[in-house]
């Protein structure tokens, strides 16, 4: 008699990746309605992550990087075009705004939030890649 009957290799064991991916979309739409910055980089950052996650345990992609690099770029374009679309760079010091972005609008707190958020997944995208050495020449 088997001890667990009705269980057997052939079947794939539960993924935890939609968990995660749930709860970083969550986080990260309560951090950026809320403006809360760290809450939505938080959450931005681990829905990133765990939806790279679940395309490398999936088999869509072979490696983890390129997604955290592709999922940087789209929020960096966002976060960018949000806060161009708010301030004008050239008649504002870009600076200034960063350092005191609450003095202009409700948008452009959050706009940085999202394009921080894309800034750290391309570095740590990047520098997984070159450690990795899947960078061809």
């Amino acid at each position: 008699m088997e001890e667990d009957p009705g269980l057997s290799d052939q079947y794939r064991m539960a993924s935890p990746w939609p968990v995660f991916v749930a709860l970083g979309l969550a986080i990260s739409e309560v951090g950026i309605v809320v403006g809360i910055f760290s809450v939505a980089v938080g959450g931005l950052l681990l829905f990133g992550g765990s939806v790279a996650g679940i395309l490398k345990e999936s088999g869509y992609v072979a490696q983890l990087w390129g997604s955290l690099l592709a999922f940087g770029v789209v929020l960096v374009a966002i976060g960018g075009g949000l806060f161009v679309s708010q301030v004008d760079p050239g008649t504002i010091a870009v600076l200034d705004v960063i350092a005191e972005p609450a003095g202009y609008g409700a948008v452009v707190p959050r706009a940085l939030a999202i394009g921080v958020s894309g800034v750290i997944l391309l570095a740590a995208g990047g520098t997984g890649r070159v450690l990795e050495g899947n960078v061809e020449a």
